[in-house]
């Protein structure tokens, strides 16, 4: 029996930081939108239809609503709504249901299509919740993620950890971890997915002061939710001197400051046999450099 992973976060603060922002959450939804949209044009370039489709990350209908008007959407089924909190489905049309990343309620091999929008970064397997999502998904179904990579907010954690070291002698746990980008197919690969890819956004918001930033934050749900935080609440003091850093450090001419958000967008299909497979090594009927048309010219033998 495999050992249990890690419990990175603490999966209960994560739902009430959600349904705390759902009433607001779109005042801040752009990171959401933007995933939503990306994934909608990936599904523009796939011609073939997805008879049952899940968004596992719906928040507040931003992939329906970038669906809707695209020319995709007459090759997408029915769409069935899913959040990991119930209060960011309230109101929406449609089928909804309130679901758990990490314990999925779908059967095997019952659905075509599932998207995620910025959501699974918050769980403690990441590997496992994929897993989950690839058994659901019917031989050749599509699946397409995004998460929030590690470059993410670079600018806060550098100054909030220099900030608290300078004041209180160290520095606690206050941002997540994310994923790094280069290892972003291989979790696809690590869950079974067949040609796995992955492909990076960097997004830059400019903000007037650091504290519009942090709103944001908590307005989207994406405040810290590690399960071995610090026990102490951050101080006005070390508060000041990171906005003092992130302004000396990071500041713009016009007195802005810049965030970084890393998006990576995953996309994985399903394992079926009428998928490009890999030749078998060894099989190749031609060499290489008879392939590129060059003389093949053998490294020298070292002399004993």
């Amino acid at each position: 029996m495999s050992p249990a992973p890690p419990r990175l976060f603490d999966r209960a603060l994560v739902r009430r930081r959600l349904t705390r922002a759902a009433p607001g959450f779109h005042q801040a939804d752009f990171l959401h939108r933007r995933a939503s949209q990306d994934a909608v044009e990936r599904l523009e370039a796939i011609m073939r239809d997805f008879p049952t489709a899940v968004d596992l990350s719906a928040r507040r209908g931003a992939f329906a609503e970038a669906l809707a008007q695209s020319d995709a959407r007459p090759r997408i089924g029915a769409v069935i709504e899913a959040d990991y909190s119930a209060a960011m489905l309230a109101g929406r049309p449609g089928p909804r249901v309130a679901v758990d990343e990490e314990r999925l309620p779908f059967a095997p091999a019952s659905l075509d299509l599932v998207v995620s929008t910025l959501s699974l970064h918050w769980t403690n397997d990441v590997v496992g919740a994929l897993i989950q999502i690839r058994r659901a998904l019917r031989p050749d179904g599509l699946f397409i993620g995004a998460f929030l990579g590690g470059s993410t907010l670079f600018e806060l954690r550098r100054s909030l950890i220099d900030a608290e070291a300078e004041l209180t002698g160290g520095a606690g746990s206050r941002i997540s971890p994310f994923a790094d980008a280069s290892d972003a197919a291989g979790l696809l690969q690590r869950a079974g997915f067949a040609l796995p890819v992955a492909d990076v956004d960097r997004v830059t918001v400019r903000y007037a002061h650091p504290l519009k930033l942090m709103a944001d934050l908590r307005q989207m749900g994406e405040t810290n939710a590690l399960a071995d935080r610090h026990p102490r609440a951050l101080t006005r003091q070390v508060l000041a001197r990171t906005f003092e850093l992130y302004q000396e450090r990071f500041g713009e001419a016009d007195g802005r400051i810049p965030a970084t958000f890393e998006i990576l967008t995953l996309t994985g299909w399903a394992p079926h046999a009428s998928q490009q497979q890999p030749l078998k090594r060894g099989s190749a009927k031609m060499r290489l450099a008879e392939a590129l048309g060059v003389e093949e010219n053998p490294l020298p033998r070292e002399e004993d």
